[in-house]
């Protein structure tokens, strides 16, 4: 599962944040800052966007450096925001 959630974050970020990298040269750690590049509003995107697309609601709380620095801290807070949603099923 987690698999599958960092390749469909890597193609949130190339086909709709334009993130100019093929998703092989995106590590799992890299900085979504710092590496990547995003910047304030491309952060905004990426939480509506993970929003939309995994069907979770990331609340101010949860919208923060510490769960949005790389691609599997965001992995990792979209699985336990579903998994809590789900009653811990997931």
């Amino acid at each position: 599962m987690h698999e599958e959630l960092t390749a469909s974050i890597k193609q949130i970020l190339i086909d709709k944040l334009f993130v100019e990298l093929p998703p092989e040269q995106i590590g799992e750690d890299d900085g979504l800052q710092s590496v990547i590049g995003l910047d304030s509003v491309g952060f905004l995107e990426l939480r509506v966007l993970c929003e939309d697309v995994f069907k979770v609601r990331i609340t101010d709380e949860d919208f923060n450096t510490d769960n949005f620095r790389t691609v599997s801290q965001l992995v990792s807070l979209i699985v336990g925001l579903k998994t809590a949603a789900q009653g811990g099923a997931w």
